[in-house]
């Protein structure tokens, strides 16, 4: 047996070093993963954050106001959807538009908010969450 058959099965048997290797490769993937999740996260709580001040808006608007002698104003409506929004981050809000359909006594309330995206490595694409909500009343 040469020298060199000698060392090529010395290092076919020696695996030191390669958790370090392994480590190294793995490494960036698992924190692109956490981070995806990070940014997922992000976009839930501005759901749940939109969802929330629309919701309040909506009942809002179902409500008689002493001091006005009737409904809140369109105006009103969109100062309380403004007032409860939480969780929009670094995103752009949209102001909540109102539309009234006087002949159902009904009430849209619509709101968007788009929230950009960013995985470390590369830039991801603007997620734009809008809801609506139809608020029935006999008030409008």
């Amino acid at each position: 047996m040469t020298r060199r058959d000698a060392l090529k099965r010395g290092l076919a048997r020696d695996d030191r070093g390669s958790a370090v290797l392994e480590f190294a490769f793995a490494t960036p993937i698992f924190i692109l993963f956490v981070w995806g999740v990070f940014q997922a996260s992000l976009l839930m709580m501005a759901n749940a954050g939109v969802q929330n001040a629309l919701g309040d808006g909506a009942r809002y608007a179902t409500i008689y106001v002493p001091a006005t002698g009737g409904p809140p104003t369109d105006d009103q409506i969109k100062a309380k959807v403004i007032s409860h929004k939480f969780g929009v981050g670094n995103g752009s809000w949209s102001s909540p538009t109102i539309t009234t359909d006087a002949v159902n006594g009904t009430k849209t309330i619509t709101v968007s908010y788009s929230q950009p995206t960013n995985f470390l490595f590369f830039k991801g694409p603007t997620v734009t969450v809008t809801k609506s909500k139809l608020v029935h009343s006999s008030l409008t």
